[in-house]
């Protein structure tokens, strides 16, 4: 299969150029497109066989949930068994926007699209070029990232070729995409809603819009093998690179500061990977950089602004693959606000791996 790839202007995408998409979409074929989040892979989210295309192109487990998405709040209508008013609010404050949510699904959505659920996720993007795309193609699209189960999401047509050249009808091309990690998601179908991934939509956020928000235990720790995901991203191993990722930080109070423990211990590391012939790479911020004296060092951006760290994340991660680097060892980040979805990414892409700095690191960095 050849993927044709077709520029699309971001602030004013034209008709005449989405058509065909959206006509692949209708008839049941693979298009990736770009969202305000990152790039998705769409297929026609009431067919099956459509969605049976997006598991085999992503290498996606099939019990692993799809997103439909759409272009208007009254789509949601037939998708659902209900709208409480907890989720009315949540739509009032976010949507369209990087918010996703979980409803009891009605019949016209496929076992196929939601993994085996009972439920269905139902967002609908903000970006011009996503939302333009489902109302031309009159169907929810189900779309996940745009690339092979497991890896780094996609922030730029770039990084969807990588993965699905060959595999897909279609790349939407409409630059890099603006916040970089997938929507939140939040599970509406009980009398407290329940925060399943967080995102660009934070759990601050939430609260101030309906109060009460509770967490579930995937957010912090791996899922266990028998239960089945309610979202993406909650129970395999995802947004990974090539190589060995391990976060490295400080313990209690201190967690998510870079200390000069951190920098330290990183240090070490980094050297005594090269001495064991290993290419280390570590990824940082601006405010720390020029502090790392071995190993190739790439920072995402600064702390002062966590959005650019998170803009930047997963195309820094994949830089590390192009450069074929052995293992990583990476900063950690606060974990509120935007920063938990920063560390909720990099906690499962290093699939738990967590060196913690201390006295000694300290003792080391103060005698460099």
């Amino acid at each position: 299969m050849d993927t044709k790839v077709i520029k699309i202007n971001r602030d004013r995408p034209e008709d005449r150029l989405l058509e065909e998409a959206a006509q692949i979409l209708r008839q049941g074929g693979l298009v990736a497109f770009p969202t305000e989040t990152v790039y998705g892979l769409g297929a026609n989210g009431l067919k099956e066989e459509a969605a049976r295309k997006i598991y085999a192109a992503k290498g996606r487990p099939s019990d692993n949930p799809l997103i439909l998405h759409i272009s208007r709040g009254e789509e949601i209508e037939p998708l659902v068994t209900g709208v409480p008013e907890t989720a009315r609010r949540l739509m009032d404050a976010f949507w369209p926007g990087p918010l996703t949510m979980i409803f009891p699904k009605s019949g016209i959505v496929p076992y196929g699209t939601t993994g085996g659920l009972e439920t269905v996720a139902v967002r609908m993007p903000s970006d011009k070029i996503a939302n333009r795309l489902i109302a031309l193609a009159g169907v929810p699209v189900a779309a996940p990232s745009a690339n092979t189960s497991g890896r780094p999401s996609p922030t730029a047509a770039e990084h969807v070729m990588q993965d699905m050249d060959g595999k897909i009808e279609m790349i939407l091309d409409g630059g890099p995409v603006g916040i970089g990690v997938e929507s939140t998601i939040v599970d509406v179908t009980g009398p407290v809603p329940v925060l399943l991934r967080p995102g660009a939509v934070t759990m601050e956020m939430l609260r101030d819009a309906v109060g009460r928000v509770e967490i579930d235990p995937a957010i912090t720790g791996p899922v266990a093998a028998d239960v089945k995901p309610k979202a993406p991203g909650m129970k395999y191993r995802h947004y990974a690179p090539k190589a060995s990722l391990i976060l490295v930080e400080e313990r209690a109070e201190a967690a998510g500061k870079v200390t000069p423990a951190v920098v330290c211990e990183i240090n070490r590391l980094a050297r005594q990977g090269a001495s064991e012939g290993r290419r280390v790479g570590i990824l940082c911020t601006d405010e720390t950089k020029d502090r790392y004296s071995c190993g190739v060092v790439r920072s995402a951006g600064t702390r002062e602004r966590e959005e650019t760290i998170a803009h930047s994340l997963f195309a820094v991660l994949r830089e590390f693959d192009d450069l074929d680097v052995d293992v990583i060892y990476s900063e950690s980040f606060a974990r509120d606000h935007l920063g938990q979805a920063i560390m909720n990414r990099l906690t499962k892409a290093a699939g738990y791996q967590v060196i913690y700095a201390g006295e000694k690191g300290e003792e080391r960095y103060a005698g460099e």
